[in-house]
């Protein structure tokens, strides 16, 4: 009876096995499989299911959800982005679903980031991560790196700290091209020999000496693939262009040359591209006009400086200069819109009542003459006294803006107003102080008219063709919060005291985040929560698809205003002068691929802005090591502690290997490291006292270690530092040859494999 029972289990058991392999990729359960087998007996079907949850336990079958079952790919090829890290954690993201799946460096052909690879995945198992193994390189990416060059008698090669990169790379006698011991350098892959542990390559381009403050500002431009220079040829380009201001071009423009009119900008600015005009009507009413550099009156369509303008996308303003989208003969020049002198404008001209409302409004091309540059501070001044130059316009916009924000709130835009650090540069660009930028009325009086011309070209063109099928346009976008980082907001506000909605109308909820924003005012969380406010949200692009501006509660929204430093601006301009003329629309496809690729470098810029400013806090936080500063927890990770000081915002980490008194394990949820023994935590947003321990300029990297009654303040040696070295080395950490090339990723992992000793491997958030 026994055997019986065991040939029938084996018939049952058979017979499910193909019934699987019939299905290929198709899901089932195991009423699916019974019944398909004819199987009615709860007995039998009990002894399908279990024998499905065995396969799956094994891993010879996928649960794709409780109970329910597919065949598993014994083997996929499939292609994709190479994604190449230090850590050695190597990945690529398939084309086909965008799954991630980790590739071993013995198996990676030695692609590099970016590459586009062929891979074969290797089958999938229960409770096994799957694996790619590259088995061709379809597309290699141009590959460069930065870094310091080292130059010996038998061998040279390039010291990076790359991401992306964990080896350095070795460059031949004949592949220097000038470059000299310690010099700062771009150094492009030449080729990686599949039994050699490093690449090889030759010197694109040498910066300067390491250390050196033009050297490294290069570097970070280079780093994210922004130039750092002009071409010969579109300088020449730009030179020839004059101003053309003639009776004849006058003739075919509004002439607005006899109407108050001036500029507001920042201090060090050179670069004008926007000025107000106002006069008084005879009805009582005002007359606003914002008008805007003429940029593409110049730069023509497809010429050499509109190429070189389109590639670049944008300026890119760092720490200590400005690489600016138009050659400077342009920029600061022509197109600025300096005092005294005729200006050829783009405007947006209001006609507004004393209550803020704007009755008419016109886009047309003018002339212009500034009467007055004023800086920031000036109309500050200004505005605060009732006093200067223009004292009644300048009160008159004033009053007007504040009516326009006010309005704006009402209507569900949300508040981002942020104290922005500021460094002063010393002439040899060394950073000696640090100060806050804050935006008062000034700024905002100019803001405000800006928002409100660009709003209004974006409204012009997006409604202005009623149920027909609107032309392409470009719009600026904002799309809704991620619900999940919003409930996490909500979350840390309730640890300070403050609530938050969550749901209900983008109008309620972005009432409730300026609620917060102006409770915070003032107080040591403010730069902390507003930072994660703007976290919270989405990033704002360039596209040709409108779906309204969620930020600014706009519903039509563009860019008009800079031409000068964003290139969607020239093309919003060549657009609006196209369709206000009656032209047919152009072609989507292309102009969203322009959209993109700005929104891109947008990206890229702002990544740079942010490097720079990081690179400058870690050389002036150099010039403080081992001193002690109050500062707040903003961040926590398995790996230490990010905390922000509260005298100049700098933000460093404290490395959980420094935490000496316990054992520590990240909580996640709560956003915290818990001590295991004394059940001591470090919170976000906890209060703490730090010493400066480590400034590591090439990683823009600052340590510190917490400061209590645990842990006094430790000396200089204890901290692994003797002071007037490092001062002297202006922040640079050493790196000792050892005589020879080297692969640093196993000095990595020696440093993750020390850390995670004190905490848990559970979960993993990057900061």
């Amino acid at each position: 009876m026994a055997r019986s029972n065991t040939n029938q289990t084996k018939r049952l058991r058979d017979a499910v096995a193909t019934y699987i392999l019939a299905q290929k990729q198709a899901t089932f359960n195991y009423k699916q499989v019974s019944h398909a087998l004819a199987v009615t007996s709860q007995a039998q079907m009990r002894t399908i299911a279990l024998y499905l949850a065995e396969l799956a336990f094994d891993g010879d079958l996928i649960e794709v959800a409780p109970g329910i079952y597919k065949a598993p790919t014994r083997s996929v090829t499939a292609t994709g982005t190479f994604v190449r890290r230090s850590n050695g954690k190597n990945s690529v993201v398939t084309d086909q679903d965008g799954e991630t799946i980790f590739v071993a460096e013995r198996n990676s052909m030695h692609a590099l980031n970016g590459d586009r690879v062929e891979v074969t995945i290797a089958a999938r198992r229960r409770g096994v991560e799957p694996e790619a193994e590259v088995t061709a390189i379809l597309d290699k990416k141009e590959q460069t790196f930065i870094g310091t060059v080292k130059v010996d008698k038998q061998y040279s090669f390039l010291q990076t700290d790359s991401k992306f990169l964990a080896t350095d790379i070795i460059i031949p006698k004949k592949g220097l091209h000038g470059a000299k011991n310690d010099d700062k350098a771009i150094v492009r892959i030449t080729e990686w020999p599949e039994d050699e542990k490093n690449p090889r390559g030759e010197v694109v381009d040498v910066l300067g000496k390491t250390g050196e403050n033009n050297a490294e500002i290069h570097a970070i431009l280079a780093e994210f693939g922004l130039p750092y220079k002009y071409p010969e040829a579109v300088n020449r380009a730009a030179e020839k262009i004059d101003a053309g201001i003639t009776p004849e071009v006058v003739a075919t423009r509004e002439d607005m040359r006899d109407v108050t009119t001036f500029t507001i900008d920042p201090k060090d600015a050179k670069d004008f591209d926007d000025a107000l005009s106002i006069r008084c009507l005879p009805n009582g009413n005002y007359e606003i006009g914002v008008h805007i550099a003429d940029v593409t009156h110049y730069v023509k369509p497809d010429t050499l400086l509109d190429r070189e303008a389109r590639d670049r996308a944008t300026s890119v303003y760092l720490v200590d200069r400005v690489v600016p989208m138009l050659p400077e003969h342009l920029s600061n020049g022509i197109c600025s819109l300096r005092p005294d002198e005729d200006k050829l404008t783009f405007s947006t001209v209001f006609e507004m009542d004393t209550k803020g409302n704007v009755l008419k409004s016109r886009i047309v091309r003018t002339v212009i003459r500034s009467n007055r540059r004023f800086t920031y501070e000036e109309a500050q001044e200004i505005i605060e006294s009732g006093k200067g130059d223009y004292a009644d316009e300048i009160l008159a916009l004033d009053k007007l803006a504040k009516i326009l924000r006010a309005k704006r709130y009402e209507n569900g835009s949300v508040d981002f107003d942020r104290m922005e650090v500021r460094f002063d540069i010393d002439e040899t660009g060394h950073p000696v102080g640090v100060y806050f930028k804050e935006s008062k009325d000034a700024n905002k009086l100019i803001e405000e008219f800006m928002l409100l011309a660009n709003r209004t070209v974006a409204t012009t063109i997006g409604m202005s063709q009623g149920k027909k099928k609107p032309k392409a346009f470009v719009y600026r976008v904002h799309d809704q919060p991620d619900p999940g980082k919003l409930t996490d907001l909500a979350s840390l506000s309730r640890t300070f005291g403050y609530k938050l909605k969550t749901s209900g109308s983008s109008r309620d909820v972005n009432r409730s985040i300026n609620r917060m924003l102006a409770d915070v005012k003032g107080k040591g969380e403010e730069n902390f929560l507003s930072t994660l406010a703007i976290r919270s949200m989405a990033k704002a692009i360039y596209t040709t698809t409108n779906i309204g501006h969620y930020g600014l509660g706009f519903d039509y929204y563009t860019h008009f205003t800079s031409p000068i430093r964003r290139y969607p601006d020239m093309m919003v301009h060549r657009l609006l002068e196209r369709y206000l003329a009656g032209g047919r629309s152009v072609n989507i496809e292309k102009l969203e691929d322009q959209c993109k690729h700005s929104s891109e470098r947008e990206q890229l810029a702002a990544n740079a802005e942010r490097a720079s400013i990081k690179y400058k806090q870690v050389e002036y936080m150099n010039d403080h090591l081992g001193e002690i500063y109050s500062g707040m927890i903003s961040g926590v990770t398995e790996w230490g502690l990010y905390v922000e000081l509260d005298d100049n915002k700098c933000e460093g980490l404290v490395p959980v290997r420094d935490l000496a008194d316990d054992y520590y394990d990240f909580d996640e949820k709560n956003y915290c490291l818990v001590g295991r023994r004394h059940n001591n935590r470090y919170r976000l947003g906890d209060q703490v006292k730090v010493q400066v321990a480590r400034a590591n300029l090439d990683k823009k990297q600052l340590d510190f270690v917490i400061v209590d009654e645990k842990n006094p303040p430790r000396d200089m040696d204890s901290l692994g530092h003797n002071v007037s070295v490092a001062k002297a080395l202006s922040g640079h950490a050493s790196k000792k040859s050892t005589g020879g090339t080297k692969n640093r990723s196993s000095k990595k992992t020696k440093m993750s494999s020390k850390a995670s000793g004190k905490v848990s491997k559970k979960r993993k958030k990057a900061k």
